[in-house]
């Protein structure tokens, strides 16, 4: 099944549209707007079902909430997801397919929607719209042949509120689709010496088709002297892929500066700056940065096995690379011939945990 263009949307495709919410939680024909309880029950006290009765899900601390569970094959198109910005390093998303135990999907919720610091920030990009004030949608294909689930686990110990809509299409896939993956890893800080691991050893065949950086800078100065590095099938000690500095990997230049006034946020179809965070005088003492780069149109293909790294480097007296100790999260999108592959293990709240005082 290929995903529709604007140049091919006049073509008749014998599919099938459904759509998953709070509404209607199985997704099945004519059992939308049925609901009689839920969180809108008050508000549609004087117009009865049918009336946006439930357009949420609340979420207790330390559950799951299961956002969609599809029988057969089929690929989701768009996911649309909201919730309040406390929530979004303490919700867990995860997603299965074709039945397999093992997550193909585990990112913390922000992170997967290029807000990875709790704070709000507009992304326009092809993949991933994150729209005000904390509207997130997801537009990557994810294909399955007998099976799909998306959960959320809330690891916090506060309650959550959720609103949602999952929307896929029912009907084949490619006899050997590729399986849509993401994966988040944390160094914090990263220690001296050492490349911050952004994919450790994937098997399989596949693409790489994205990279989303939440980077806390914890030196003065400029910190993006560091490569972006990737080894492919047989590479060992050096990379196959090697960049020329971090702000290079994202599309931008001379540490993202416009002369005179600092650092310039942007976004595009396919990278961007979209985050700066300035400090406060305060307790906001650090600057941090969200960025991302997806390899929609040069994706990066791999026959037997992916390691990607980066490097976190900024600069010391006579012109001499600093290896820096910053506190780098990464999310890694990729595609692969198999429903599941090794992972790192499942974060805890405290490795999850943005640091606020006061």
């Amino acid at each position: 099944m290929e995903a529709l263009s604007l140049g091919s949307i006049a073509n008749i495709r014998h599919t099938r549209t459904r759509s998953v919410s709070p509404e209607n939680p199985t997704g099945a024909a004519g059992e939308g707007g049925r609901a009689v309880t839920g969180t809108g029950e008050s508000c549609a006290r004087d117009l009865g079902p049918g009336w946006k009765i439930s357009p949420s899900f609340e979420m207790e601390p330390h559950s799951t909430l299961t956002l969609a569970d599809i029988a057969g094959s089929g690929t989701i198109q768009h996911i649309w997801i909201t919730t309040h910005p406390e929530n979004w390093r303490s919700l867990i998303l995860r997603a299965h397919w074709d039945g397999d135990p093992e997550p193909a999907v585990e990112v913390p919720y922000g992170d997967f929607f290029c807000n990875g610091w709790g704070e709000f920030a507009q992304v326009s990009s092809e993949p991933i719209a994150a729209n005000p004030h904390g509207g997130f949608n997801s537009y990557w294909p994810m294909p399955f042949l007998s099976g799909a689930k998306l959960t959320l686990e809330n690891v916090s110990d506060a309650p959550a509120t959720i609103y949602f809509q999952v929307t896929y299409e029912e009907g084949p896939v490619a006899e050997e689709p590729a399986y849509f993956h993401a994966q988040w890893r944390r160094s914090n800080p990263l220690p001296t010496l050492e490349t911050h691991c952004i994919l450790d050893g994937i098997e399989g065949t596949g693409h790489y088709v994205g990279s989303y950086f939440a980077w806390g800078s914890n030196s003065t100065g400029w910190w993006g002297e560091g490569e972006v590095r990737f080894f492919m099938d047989d590479d060992d000690e050096y990379p196959t892929i090697c960049g020329t500095g971090t702000e290079d990997y994202f599309g931008g230049a001379w540490d993202f500066e416009i002369p005179g006034s600092g650092y310039a946020t942007f976004t595009t179809p396919y990278l961007g700056l979209p985050q700066v965070i300035r400090p406060d005088g305060l307790y906001a003492s650090q600057q941090r940065f969200g960025m991302y780069r997806w390899h929609i149109l040069d994706p990066i293909r791999f026959r037997d096995r992916l390691t990607v790294d980066v490097q976190a480097l900024g600069w010391r007296g006579g012109r001499r690379y600093l290896p820096l100790n910053d506190d780098i999260a990464s999310t890694a999108f990729f595609y692969l011939n198999r429903a599941s592959t090794n992972r790192p293990p499942t974060p805890s709240a405290d490795e999850m945990e943005l640091f606020r005082q006061g």
